[in-house]
């Protein structure tokens, strides 16, 4: 009871600025004073992280100052070893760490190279990790430099101007302190994913009309929003997030493809509308801010609705393309509330690689020769998609289909040889399961293979 009337006044602000971060333990049993074991910092283009590994919960508070910019942390009771108290960085937003007591408290400062927006948290223990006090500082001018999400359509070649490509967000799950799964072999699920990411990019560059947007690029952590903010301040047409499975049993085998379900997209929908930030933001090309509210309410879910068909879809041709490399865990695209799949005007999956806890598929998952086929098997479903629906105004829209009608005599593989297609490839644009074809059947023919 006493735990949780300190919790309580803690959230209504009676205990002052000291943030109660503490987890675990029973009853009055008194807790040797925290201390801070290392010092880590994980480097992003628009965020930095820096983990304090802790031997114990610890009651802090935050603060920042200026002239020069710093991040201030008082420790109440905390204890830092000589070798950490001061110590210079290169990399990111943060300049330097030190440190000094101060009454019956640690100060821990960030001297930072320009201004953040701070926010800690502590982390309980959690496989390898200890309690961990986590500090994020973003970045606001590192957002800011980064495209806006324009109008769908606007400027996008109604006939003025020129043709764009097809954006394709492409996003390796976790990310610096954030390992994910471990294989049974040490295999950082983290590291798995980022390579096949970086592959997959690589195939959708290489293919004419499209171009990939790499969220994570390093070994760094994304928030999960920031994640889908970046994939639309990039005008992404597609957002794919690339992860490895893991479950207790060994045995589990195969990949999956996930998208929003109809429950998450009502929740969001519910955050977006709520949220004051978002009235003047842009949803499927159409602003919001001057909307009454049954209006934008409409609108959001005419533009939700559209996302998740596209988004089932596009998934649906991966899953097939994925069945091409061995079995895979479900048959059928699955639904969840995966946070990273909630943008409102962004078609949206998770791929689920393989099982980083089965031996067999953990070997398979660090092959760089499997890690390609993986990647060229997801990319060859997205372009299925998008040969099938070109985003107007994109590359890929003016080089739409031709229409042919099937004469007496002809077949599969002479149409192909004769429009330079392959036979692949006409399948997938006409959804044909075999060659059998009909005299008078139209075939579409998608555009050459170069």
């Amino acid at each position: 009871m006493r735990r949780l009337l300190l919790l309580l006044a803690a959230a209504w602000g009676l205990l002052g600025p000291w943030a109660v971060a503490w987890a675990g333990g029973q009853g009055h049993t008194a807790r040797a004073p925290a201390r801070i074991q290392d010092v880590r910092l994980w480097s992003g283009p628009a965020t930095s992280r820096v983990v304090l590994d802790l031997t114990a919960p610890v009651r802090y508070r935050l603060f920042t100052l200026d002239h020069p910019p710093r991040v201030v942390l008082d420790l109440q009771g905390a204890t830092m070893p000589q070798g950490l108290r001061r110590r210079p960085y290169r990399d990111g937003i943060l300049r330097a760490l030190r440190s000094a007591r101060r009454g019956g408290s640690l100060r821990v400062v960030l001297d930072l190279k320009g201004a953040a927006r701070p926010k800690a948290f502590l982390l309980p223990p959690s496989g390898d990790y200890g309690y961990r006090l986590v500090v994020d500082l973003d970045r606001p001018e590192a957002a800011r430099r980064s495209p806006a999400r324009a109008p769908v359509g606007a400027g996008r070649g109604e006939g003025r101007e020129k043709a764009r490509e097809v954006v394709v967000a492409v996003d390796a799950g976790h990310g610096g302190e954030d390992p994910g799964a471990k294989g049974y072999r040490g295999t950082y699920e983290k590291d798995v994913v980022l390579a096949i990411a970086r592959r997959l990019a690589r195939w959708v560059d290489r293919e004419p009309g499209m171009r990939a947007v790499l969220v994570r690029d390093g070994d760094y952590y994304i928030p999960l929003r920031a994640r889908m903010a970046k994939a639309r301040r990039a005008r992404a047409d597609l957002f794919v997030s690339v992860h490895a499975d893991a479950f207790r049993d060994p045995r589990a085998r195969g990949s999956s493809v996930y998208v929003l379900s109809r429950r998450g997209a009502s929740s969001e929908a519910a955050r977006w509308l709520a949220a004051s930030e978002n009235a003047s933001d842009l949803v499927g090309g159409v602003s919001l801010d001057d909307k009454d509210e049954v209006l934008r309410s409409v609108l959001l879910d005419l533009s939700q609705t559209a996302t998740l068909e596209a988004s089932l879809e596009a998934a649906q041709l991966v899953l097939r393309r994925l069945r091409g490399l061995g079995p895979v865990h479900r048959r059928q695209v699955e639904q969840a509330s995966f946070v990273v799949l909630k943008s409102p005007d962004v078609p949206s999956m998770l791929v689920e690689t393989g099982f980083i806890s089965n031996p067999r598929e953990e070997r398979r998952l660090k092959d760089p020769a499997y890690q390609d086929r993986l990647a060229e098997a997801i990319f060859r479903g997205i372009r299925d998609f998008f040969l099938r629906n070109p985003p107007p105004g994109t590359l890929l829209a003016q080089r739409r289909p031709k229409a042919h009608v099937i004469a007496r005599g002809e077949t599969l593989s002479g149409i192909a040889a004769r429009f330079g297609v392959s036979v692949e490839r006409l399948r997938a644009a006409n959804r044909l399961r075999g060659d059998l074809l009909r005299v008078g059947q139209v075939l579409l023919i998608p555009p050459g293979d170069g």
